[in-house]
């Protein structure tokens, strides 16, 4: 059951408590306490109260001791100070000494008074909802979650990434493609203590060599001809978080220098720039190659190698992960039947047999283009065997790994069986356990 706003008044004029407390008690979802002295109050704090307001001039404490010994042992609690006094100075230093808020006793007083805590209410309601938001994202990316499977190897890894999540140690991941080395690093991140911090990925094949330099470490304006603008670097927009460096494994040997300085030196230099920039950069990276082989053919920095191999976490293959298949393609149909809104289905034997036979070549990523255009083509109850489409022979390289639309993929599909059968539209719609019609409309349309 949700807590209620509880308010404590600290007044020792009976009638003037008396006012606070029945002007604040007209809000019946809020729990209004009155205690008549300091000590009362601290005695009770174990009864968590959102909010405190104090008279200035009190029995036992005065209400600035009184104002430090709550912002000493309950510093995320607003104290709001009420006195008789009107000099300005006095507030200044109660407000430099924490106070939330300052009122001089007048006729206005309890409105002021209640509309101060209104905002305070608001803005407990807003910490709340994002601790809330927070608890819920640090619950999607929990380790089980990530990699969903009960193999041996991906039970082994959970406890490798609770270790690289404790710790500020670099981490080193490989895999081969589609086996979820950025969710993991990610997860990494949003179990760390830098959460609350930026993540931010950069996919080092994906960006020309000569616009490396300034993508990773910024650049002045003026510092080339385009450089019309100052630009920020990733390594600065992570600063305090987390960087991800993908595909480390392709990155120009003239950049593998300076990476290694800035990360010897924890600090750089934008292009065309002067300064310093002192960095605080968790560093993650990623590959499919093996470093270690590619530090003996020359071709990445054997110094290099060592500053960012840190704790390393192979990843591994769908292949090697024996029941963990037919356990990620269950989960993978009940959450395309659910996007879908089609009744649940489930595997015929068969079916499940294709899945385990077959290589993956482009891991749990594959699995689940697979098993999304299965979803689609069944009919009935149960995923049948031939509903299982793989990528067409001779596609296998790149067939997954261009990140086609669904509809794209489907094309692709029905061509290579056009092809196939001589574009026999009647075995295509039989071998693909579609209707004619849909074959004839993709023809006429001019989709495959």
């Amino acid at each position: 059951m949700e807590k209620p706003f509880t308010i404590f008044i600290v007044e020792d004029d009976p009638w003037y408590g008396q006012l606070l407390h029945y002007h604040l008690s007209l809000n019946e979802e809020d729990t209004v306490m009155l205690w008549n002295n300091g000590q009362e109050c601290l005695n009770n704090m174990h009864l968590q109260p959102d909010v405190v307001t104090i008279d200035f001039s009190l029995p036992d404490i005065s209400g600035d001791k009184l104002l430090a010994r709550l912002r000493q042992r309950w510093p995320e609690i607003p104290v709001i100070i009420i006195s008789a006094q009107s000099k300005i100075t006095t507030a200044i230093e109660l407000l430099k000494a924490g106070a939330t808020e300052y009122l001089v006793k007048d006729d206005n007083t309890k409105d002021l008074l209640w509309n101060t805590i209104q905002k305070l209410r608001e803005t407990s309601s807003l910490r709340e909802r994002v601790k809330s938001l927070e608890e819920q994202l640090q619950s999607k990316y929990e380790f089980s979650k990530i990699l969903k499977g009960h193999s041996a190897a991906i039970e082994g890894m959970f406890g490798l990434m609770e270790k690289a999540a404790q710790t500020p140690i670099n981490v080193s991941i490989t895999g081969e493609t589609g086996t979820g080395k950025e969710l993991v690093a990610k997860a990494i991140h949003m179990k760390s203590g830098r959460h609350k911090k930026p993540f931010v990925a950069v996919n080092m094949a994906a960006i020309p060599a000569e616009l490396l330099e300034s993508e990773l470490f910024g650049h002045e304006k003026g510092a080339f001809t385009s450089a019309v603008a100052r630009k920020i670097g990733k390594f600065e927009e992570a600063n305090g978080g987390t960087l991800f460096l993908d595909e480390i494994g392709d990155l120009h040997p003239a950049i593998q220098a300076k990476l290694l300085r800035v990360l010897q030196e924890r600090e750089l230099q934008r292009v065309g720039g002067n300064g310093h920039i002192r960095l605080d950069v968790r560093l993650i990276t990623a590959t499919h190659k093996n470093l270690a082989a590619e530090v003996k053919n020359g071709n990445f920095r054997e110094d290099l190698y060592y500053r960012v191999i840190g704790l390393p976490l192979a990843l591994p293959p769908l292949r090697d992960r024996g029941n963990d298949v037919l356990f990620l393609a269950k989960h993978f149909v009940d959450e395309f039947c659910h996007e879908y809104h089609k009744a649940p289905l489930a595997l015929h034997p068969a079916a499940q047999e294709k899945l385990q036979a077959y290589p993956y070549p482009g891991n749990v990523r594959e699995l689940k283009t697979v098993v999304e255009l299965a979803t689609v083509l069944s009919n009935g109850l149960e995923i049948q065997p031939d509903d299982i489409v793989f990528a067409p022979a001779g596609h296998e390289a790149g067939f997954l790994d261009s990140e086609k639309t669904l509809r794209e993929y489907t094309r692709v599909i029905v061509r290579h069986y056009l092809d196939k059968y001589q574009d026999s539209v009647p075995v295509v719609a039989q071998k693909l356990d579609v209707g004619k019609s849909t074959i004839y409309k993709m023809i006429q349309d001019g989709e495959v």
